[in-house]
């Protein structure tokens, strides 16, 4: 009689619908959420030109079944991914995914700062490889810093000669931006292009949009006024 060794079956790892997408942890302040939604809102336009990619904030990144378990590890304030298709996510997954963010952005404040600069980045640059990790505290923008991963290292990042960070993995630069967004004035953390044009907010288009309407009605009645004065009926031009 012939025995049936039985093998044991190896548990697949989680997936985004079986893990915890809400720390229940809100953001530290309404700036920090508005300098978020600032970098999410810029970016959302530039996004909107591509066939692919995917952008989030204050959301879980799951890096590795261990870190799952132990939820030992929230999600950093913005972050970035090239190359992935476009469509919803709970959490960012990267057993899932197949790849860790291009981009990563945290938002530093008096109770997040330490651990921010040293056991995330150990993350960021160890365990995630996240090719780029940049930090700025929306109370002090004199603490601005950026990091670029090189032979397995993060190497600080220099400012360009118009004082900016360049992203060389999405070909923008982040600038500081005095402003008012949504009616809080002060220096903002903002992307704007190689050549130095502010990505948009969604107001800031549509207000670009009216300002074109407005100027293409002016010069229709401006054109219409001199028909007439030469005697021409403008309905007939």
């Amino acid at each position: 009689m012939t025995s049936v060794i039985s093998t044991p079956e190896i548990p697949l790892p989680p997936t985004q619908d079986e893990l915890p997408c809400d720390d229940g942890i809100p953001m530290e302040t309404q700036r920090h959420k508005l300098q978020m939604d600032l970098l999410l809102d810029t970016l959302q336009f530039w996004l909107d030109q591509r066939e692919d990619g995917y952008i989030g904030g204050n959301m879980f990144i799951y890096f590795s079944t261990e870190q799952a378990r132990n939820q030992d590890f929230r999600g950093p304030d913005f972050f970035a991914v090239l190359g992935v298709p476009k469509t919803e996510r709970k959490s960012w997954v990267v057993w899932e995914e197949g790849k860790a963010p291009n981009v990563v952005i945290e938002l530093l404040s008096e109770s997040t700062k330490q651990e921010d600069k040293t056991r995330k980045k150990q993350v960021y640059q160890n365990q995630m490889r996240v090719p780029e990790y940049f930090w700025y505290d929306p109370f002090n923008p004199e603490d601005w810093a950026g990091f670029a991963l090189e032979k397995s290292e993060y190497q600080p990042l220099e400012k360009d000669e118009k004082q900016r960070y360049i992203s060389e993995q999405l070909g923008l630069a982040l600038v500081q931006w005095q402003g008012s967004y949504k009616g809080v004035e002060t220096v903002w953390l903002r992307w704007e292009t190689l050549e130095g044009e502010l990505l948009p907010t969604e107001r800031e288009l549509r207000e670009q949009a009216e300002t074109k309407a407005q100027q293409a009605e002016t010069k229709a009645e401006k054109l219409a006024n001199k028909l007439k004065e030469l005697g021409i009926n403008p309905d007939e031009v």
